[in-house]
């Protein structure tokens, strides 16, 4: 039975390092565990793997693998593996949902105390020498509490059901949309609410946190019309995909105080362009998609894919199985 680990990226932390393959090899001796640092020459590899541990493979390399029966992504995100010929043939996909959950629903608190506290405005006086205790009370929404705020959450997947819990401890209300509203109320949320309300959440939230999966549903979903639903003073923070949120309708918002700000981890496009006028933007706080970073990262990865392996091996079912056709 051969693995084959294929994963690339300029970014060091995001590459397989050496103690994990080191470290599956001695747990699963049984396995032939090939790791390549490019596709570029893979399909030999290919040919003859069984599980593919990789952020993505493209439609024509995929007959190239006949014997493939696993892909196991190590990212959330797998919209870029789901092309029609994977989604309709047997091969099964997992991901590492629950790698980032906590990591991210961390940040995600980090970025409500920064905005509620207004920290962005405080460096930049800090950085200027300037003791701004009457400018950061007067220019712009005024520093608040979050106990007893809205936090309207899209999505209660691994990251969104973190926050809830988080939040609610803290003394937040949290409301959530959710496409199954059937699967019920997740710990630490007052109430669920379909997609087809999503704008009566807005309408309550003093926060707006997007932690949805990319699928079609959710691809522009804030965009002017909805940024229009929420309340003045309130935030809009995604760390979903970039490609949720109309950035130029965003900045519209934001230039015009229609909204109190935003944060932003990620982008329609990575890394962010330097002649991006989101730089620009005085109430947007940006952080350059750092939600999922951590030193613990791989050893997070490595639980949770050598469980799964363990599962493959001795024929039990997988966990955090993919369903294809809706996305995640």
């Amino acid at each position: 039975m051969k693995l084959l680990m294929v994963v690339h990226h300029q970014f060091d932390l995001w590459n397989v390092p050496a103690w994990f393959v080191e470290r599956l090899s001695q747990e699963f001796p049984q396995l032939q565990i090939v790791q390549r640092a490019s596709y570029d020459g893979a399909e030999e590899d290919l040919r003859d793997a069984e599980i593919l541990f990789a952020i993505s493979l493209g439609p024509d390399q995929l007959p190239a693998a006949p014997k493939l029966r696993w892909i196991h992504a190590p990212s959330a995100a797998v919209h870029h593996l789901l092309f029609s010929e994977l989604v309709e043939s047997d091969v099964v996909v997992t991901n590492s949902r629950e790698v980032h959950g906590t990591v991210v629903a961390e940040h995600v608190m980090g970025l409500i105390f920064a905005l509620a506290k207004k920290i962005p405005q405080a460096v930049k006086l800090q950085q200027k020498h300037a003791w701004g205790q009457e400018t950061m009370w007067n220019e712009g929404p005024h520093p608040r509490e979050i106990a007893g705020a809205t936090l309207g959450l899209i999505g209660v997947g691994s990251i969104g059901g973190r926050v809830a819990e988080m939040a609610s401890a803290l003394g937040m209300r949290v409301v959530a949309v959710r496409e199954h509203v059937e699967k019920g109320r997740p710990a630490g949320v007052e109430a669920v609410f379909p997609a087809s309300a999503l704008d009566e959440v807005l309408r309550q939230s003093d926060f707006v946190v997007l932690a949805a999966p990319l699928i079609s549903a959710t691809r522009g979903l804030i965009d002017a019309n909805r940024l229009a639903v929420m309340k003045p003073d309130a935030y809009l923070i995604n760390v979903g995909r970039g490609e949720q949120v109309d950035e130029a309708a965003l900045l519209e918002a934001l230039r015009e105080r229609r909204i109190a700000g935003a944060a932003l981890d990620v982008f329609q496009r990575e890394p962010l362009p330097e002649d991006s006028p989101l730089w620009s933007a005085e109430n947007l706080l940006i952080t350059p998609h750092t939600g999922s970073i951590t030193e613990k990262l791989w050893h997070r990865h490595y639980e949770l894919f050598s469980d799964n392996l363990r599962r493959y091996v001795e024929g039990e079912p997988l966990r955090f199985v993919v369903d294809k056709r809706k996305g995640y």
